[in-house]
């Protein structure tokens, strides 16, 4: 056991600590000098069963948590292998990082790739399951892409020409980022010295942009930013692990109860006793209605959930779901399900903290919502009606905005402008510097949690105010009209009545005259 207190060290101190010491005392074995970056133990080789070499790093990635790297070598056949694992615990959230690769730099980005990770390029439609661990770059893992893809390809021409041709579509855009113009058909097994390919970065081609998503419900990958986390290139997403995805990792059994379930047993019993008592209960909005439908973007039948749910000290709404199972198509949205407001609203929010982030915020499609710190102005309608936190909500603007400027053609200039812009969204969503939030709704329809109520929210203000007439044409609320118009229906057909009396008495004194 190392009596070094610093059993992880950065991987930046262990290069200099390398670099120190002669080339013959770089590496050693795990019984000797401890003061010695690297580790030697001696293992078997699983494809000549000789006496190969594993090396060992402990170290630390700044801004993320310790690894392993582990490196295997034999030099009787030349078999090579490298992975890595983490050496922290299990996350408690999962973690979704995503980076958008717009320039030949970007490709030198960091991955630590845990075995539990998913790797997908949209662009590409290209999923990478879970394997083994990795310690990478962005060019690396394109690289690695190019060879596995690679080996099977002339059995695929012969067997299925259809899956050679689809593989083959992403092979030729892989080998366009990494420049090249050969097939990586060499093998990675071959003894003697191997050229070292020239790097993706220092290349002048030109470079298609395409976006890296790693998803880990583990928690224990990452992917490196370039100066700060506010890069507007990079963003990193926790979510709740799913039943499934806590078997997957071992953390509870296949057959242990949800600890939701029995809560929601005890809550069921409790909820048949007040029913005994004769108490009526809070929320009678349990019905859960479908309404057969057309799917948007493949045309296949499909269904729509609407459920009506009652939100404290507002009114009802109405949450919409929509879910293809054909081409997996999803949408939800939230509309009220309440009277027209006879006046709007508008709610302003400080927000100085983190646990402001938290609050529930219900944004219908009639409201606009704007932050003035960095100018961000969203009109009616944007995002349509959203029922989440307001994190969520934050992190919904970034995603939107990123992938539509990401994906334009617009000039440098104009995306140097607009990533400085998402630089200050990024920090007002990480809450880096207080800032305030102004939802403006002509029907009153939005909501913002309250977290003092029924007291009165410090923070928070509500106003008010009367629609102007433009804003009640807009709504289509000039012409409407819910009480009296029995009147209106009538006065039509009495006036109609007195035409057809007039025309029968003109034609009486023609006939007379006649």
């Amino acid at each position: 056991m190392s009596t070094n207190p610093e059993l992880f060290p950065a991987i930046g101190s262990v290069v200099d600590q390398t670099q120190k010491l002669p080339v013959e005392a770089q590496t050693v074995e795990v019984t000797l000098d401890e003061e010695r970056p690297v580790q030697e133990i001696e293992s078997l080789c699983m494809r000549c069963e000789q006496q190969g070499v594993t090396r060992l790093l402990l170290t630390s990635i700044p801004y993320f948590r310790e690894i392993i790297v582990m490196s295997f070598r034999c030099e009787h056949c030349g078999f090579s292998n490298n992975e890595v694992q983490s050496a922290g615990s299990i996350r408690p959230e999962g973690a979704v990082y995503t980076v958008r690769v717009l320039a030949r730099e970007d490709l030198d980005r960091q991955i630590v790739k845990s075995n539990t990770c998913t790797v997908e390029i949209p662009e590409f439609e290209l999923t990478i399951p879970p394997g083994r661990g990795q310690l990478t770059t962005i060019e690396g893992l394109i690289r690695d892409i190019i060879i596995d893809l690679g080996a099977d390809q002339p059995l695929r021409r012969i067997e299925s020409p259809a899956a050679y041709e689809k593989i083959e579509s992403i092979l030729s855009r892989c080998r366009d980022i990494v420049g090249d113009d050969e097939e990586e058909g060499a093998d990675e097994n071959a003894t003697g010295e191997v050229k070292a390919p020239k790097r993706a970065s220092e290349m002048d081609a030109p470079l298609q942009p395409f976006t890296i998503r790693l998803d880990d419900p583990a928690g224990n990958s990452f992917v490196e930013f370039v100066g700060s986390m506010a890069d507007p290139k990079w963003n990193l997403r926790t979510y709740h692990r799913t039943r499934e995805q806590n078997i997957a990792l071992g953390l509870i059994a296949p057959d242990e109860p949800a600890p939701e379930a029995s809560a929601e047993a005890q809550g069921g019993e409790q909820k048949e006793g007040e029913e005994q008592q004769g108490e009526p209960l809070l929320n009678e909005n349990e019905e859960i209605f479908t309404f057969p439908g057309t799917c948007s973007s493949c045309g296949h039948p499909c269904n729509t959930n609407i459920k009506k749910v009652n939100i404290p000290y507002f009114k009802d709404v109405l949450i919409m779901s929509t879910n293809c199972d054909k081409c997996g198509y999803r949408d939800n949205e939230v509309k009220s399900g309440a009277a027209i407001s006879p006046q709007g609203k508008r709610i302003t929010l400080k927000v100085e903290d983190r646990e402001d982030l938290s609050r529930d915020i219900l944004k219908s499609e009639s409201c606009g919502m704007s932050i003035p710190e960095i100018e961000l102005v969203l009109q009616a309608g944007t995002l349509g009606g959203r029922f989440t936190t307001l994190e969520g909500i934050l992190d919904q603007i970034y995603e939107e905005l990123s992938d539509k400027v990401f994906a334009s053609g617009d000039s440098r200039s104009d995306k140097d402008s607009f990533e400085q812009f998402l630089k200050k969204l990024k920090a007002v969503k990480n809450v880096e510097h207080p800032f305030t939030l102004i939802l403006d709704d002509p029907l009153a329809n939005s909501y913002l949690q309250n977290i003092y109520a029924p007291d009165p929210d410090p923070n928070m203000t509500i106003e008010m105010y009367d629609r102007t007439w433009e804003q009640n044409e807009e709504l289509g609320l000039n012409d409407m009209k819910v009480e009296g118009y029995e009147a209106d229906a009538q006065q039509p057909s009495a006036e109609g009545e007195k035409t057809e009396s007039a025309k029968t008495d003109g034609s009486k004194d023609e006939a007379k005259s006649s």
